[in-house]
């Protein structure tokens, strides 16, 4: 009977299994094999180079430029992102005034509020960056249009100033990805008892307390698995889509906004250097891994049950 059960359960993951391997395990591998080889990816001719793209990698000045880049992005976005997206759920959910009998409720208008922040989801992050690419626009963009209009002279060229623009594209990654952890911590606030709230307040608790002391620990999972989907958005393809668009060049003015995954598509098609883009790509494999590593584990603690 045992055997029969093992062999039904073999049977069943077989499939599934070859396909992940297939589709998600094997572009790794060669990825890293084709990282040892001076493939121009236009031609199936090519040579094996042992560590040769390696050694120019650690000298290459704009890898180590994308790098921190991408490494900022990964820090800050989440950071941010979630940090916005806690502040507007718990307002929506819990920060609202007493009213109608309800000790727990959020802000007035908390239904039409959530619809405006999921808004820029709907919303390809492509078009997004070309819309936010005319309102940067130096000369005819809204936001500079908006500063004159108040009466500001000496305007800035957001993404044509290396100091300025990195910080431009933060800004519309967070505005495009905040209305989705809204309405995941709603979610998962809806799910915690009103009694915690209440009895709290009762006790004299603020809504600051309530925060810290029921809503956040009770929400840790979600925020940690927040972090680590943000960071990997960040690292990945919102990151690429956004500077590949939005940015001069792509990535300039001066490298200022290159990071990891355009370094990549510019490599193995601009330069025709696949074999020195798969390099990059598995630098960029192991900083990912790195930061998922690091983010479960300092945000690993007893898991709440309620």
């Amino acid at each position: 009977m045992q055997h029969g059960k093992y062999r039904f359960i073999i049977g069943f993951l077989i499939a599934p299994m070859a396909l992940y391997v297939i589709f998600v395990i094997w572009p790794f591998i060669q990825s890293i094999y084709y990282s040892f080889t001076d493939w121009t990816g236009l031609s199936p001719d090519f040579e094996m180079v042992g560590f040769d793209n390696y050694t120019k990698m650690f000298k290459d000045d704009i890898f180590w430029k994308s790098l921190e880049h991408s490494v900022l992005l990964a820090i800050l976005l989440p950071l941010v992102t979630l940090g916005l997206a806690l502040f507007f759920a718990f307002m929506l959910n819990v920060g609202g005034r007493r009213r109608k009998g309800a000790l727990i409720s959020g802000v007035r208008g908390s239904g039409f509020y959530k619809i405006a922040y999921f808004f820029p989801q709907v919303l390809s992050i492509a078009i997004v960056a070309i819309l936010f690419q005319f309102a940067f626009d130096p000369a005819q963009g809204m936001i500079n249009g908006s500063l004159k209009a108040l009466g500001f002279e000496h305007l800035p060229n957001w993404l044509g100033d290396p100091k300025l623009a990195l910080w431009c594209i933060m800004a519309v990654l967070v505005w495009c990805t905040t209305g989705f952890f809204v309405v995941l911590f709603s979610a998962g606030m809806a799910s915690i008892p009103k009694d915690f709230y209440e009895a709290a307040l009762l006790d004299g608790a603020t809504r600051f307390t309530t925060f810290f002391r029921i809503t956040l620990p009770l929400l840790w999972d979600t925020v940690q698995s927040g972090w680590v989907y943000m960071g990997i958005l960040a690292l990945g393809a919102e990151g690429f889509a956004v500077v590949n668009i939005m940015s001069v060049g792509p990535g300039g003015p001066d490298y200022s906004t290159t990071v990891l995954p355009l370094y990549v598509y510019q490599a193995a098609f601009r330069d025709g250097q696949a074999g020195y883009a798969t390099t990059i790509g598995v630098a960029l494999l192991l900083v990912t891994l790195a930061f998922a590593a690091v983010v479960m584990k300092l945000g690993r603690r007893e898991r709440l049950e309620y």
